[in-house]
């Protein structure tokens, strides 16, 4: 791990920049919105915006990467994305706040992208595991400790957004100061979701939901934590204790998961975020808010991972890669529907409408997966869960969809007479 850190210590610190400064943001809108007095329809839009743009971003990004380089691509998107924090910064209203958003979500699965693929070209097969796991400690990391700057104070209310635009500028100084040039890129073909269905129903229903459960809790825990007598500072570190828990159980779950049939740890992870969920509606006193989030965390976050796993289990080798882009096209479209319905469900049912929510996502995806496994049996041969961080993240699994596969084919050439 020390020599892929050594080599590769510029692009993972470019990255975490970037995953720190979208956390920040993310986490502050929510909050900020709520002082200025942003209604919570007003702020699910606003918030939607990014999922939104990200669905534009992650289909366009990639041939803007293949037609004019990635330094070029790069510096163009950062610069977009710190003018958007500080467009923020300058204005308060919510159409502004709405349309910068969006333009962030647009160019950070560009910015992405451009990473992952300079990242992936330059590991060699001996440390890509080394890569991967240090890959997603950075994942997981970043947001949460963007979410937890939020709690810093900020008399003027404009250091925070001053926070986002400076990490984002600096993003892209360790690729130009590293030396190392920059790899070829193909922009990957994609699967249509049809086709993926036909191969895998549970991965892709179960995607959409998981990630609207996601987004969910995400945007709308601190907005809820606020409305309960939170602190800003005491509201995002719930979200910090969340995001930190969703990250650890991640390696158990998946190990569980290599060892079983994949749709059991879907059905279980369904019925603990159902069931947390439930129990904050019966008890909704402020204290049990944190344990409540951190149970619901433990059972949606890891899904993902869980889910584009057994989808890979039945694909060919070459299928994987394209089938990786329509899965963050199904992530991004469940991301989008969560953002909406989080914040206006807070009201609803007594106060419990999000509650309630969150544990029909999670009865949701453990019947889809329940039924699935009745009526097929689980593949004889499966690969080993790839852990994804479904926050803050534009390309989630295509860096590990593509080294895994460069993995197999280097292992078929070892083996080969």
């Amino acid at each position: 791990m020390l020599r892929a850190l050594n080599e590769n210590w510029a692009l993972f610190l470019g990255m975490l920049m970037l995953m720190v400064a979208n956390g920040l943001l993310a986490t502050l809108l929510t909050i900020r919105g709520a002082s200025l007095g942003f209604s919570d329809f007003t702020i699910s839009i606003m918030q939607a915006s990014y999922p939104l743009g990200a669905l534009a971003g992650t289909a366009l990004a990639p041939r803007l990467v293949e037609n004019v380089g990635h330094i070029r691509a790069f510096s163009a998107l950062a610069s977009l994305v710190s003018i958007a924090a500080i467009v923020h910064l300058l204005t308060s209203d919510s159409v502004s706040w709405s349309v910068m958003r969006f333009l962030g979500g647009f160019c950070y699965p560009g910015l992405y992208v451009i990473t992952e693929s300079w990242l992936n070209a330059k590991s060699d097969n001996s440390i890509r595991a080394q890569v991967l796991s240090l890959y997603f400690i950075i994942q997981l990391a970043g947001p949460a400790l963007g979410t937890a700057l939020v709690g810093f104070p900020d008399p003027t209310g404009n250091l925070l957004f001053g926070v986002v635009s400076i990490l984002i500028s600096l993003s892209i100084v360790p690729l130009l100061l590293s030396g190392n040039k920059a790899p070829d890129y193909t922009a990957p073909e994609r699967m249509p979701v049809t086709r993926l269905y036909k191969v895998s129903p549970v991965a892709v229903i179960g995607i959409v939901i998981v990630s609207v459960g996601v987004s969910a809790s995400y945007i709308t825990l601190p907005l809820y934590a606020l409305q309960q007598g939170f602190t800003a500072a005491q509201a995002s570190g719930a979200l910090v204790a969340a995001l930190i828990a969703g990250a650890i159980v991640q390696y158990p779950v998946g190990w569980i998961s290599d060892h079983t049939d994949r749709r059991y740890v879907i059905i279980g992870l369904g019925i603990v975020a159902a069931l947390a969920s439930l129990w904050m509606a019966i008890d909704t006193s402020p204290s049990n808010i944190v344990i409540g989030f951190v149970l619901v965390a433990i059972g949606l976050y890891p899904a993902y991972s869980i889910l584009t796993a057994h989808a890979n289990d039945q694909l060919k080798l070459s299928q994987i890669v394209p089938a990786s882009g329509t899965m963050v096209l199904l992530l991004n479209v469940g991301l989008l529907i969560g953002t909406i319905l989080g914040p206006n469900s807070i009201t609803l049912l007594g106060g419990r409408g999000l509650q309630f929510l969150l544990a029909a996502i999670g009865v949701s995806v453990a019947v889809v997966a329940l039924i699935r496994r009745y009526q097929v049996e689980a593949p004889t041969e499966t690969g080993e869960v790839q852990v994804v961080g479904v926050i803050g993240t534009g390309q989630p699994g295509v860096l590990q969809a593509e080294s895994w596969v460069q993995e197999e084919d280097a292992n078929q050439q070892e083996g080969a007479p």
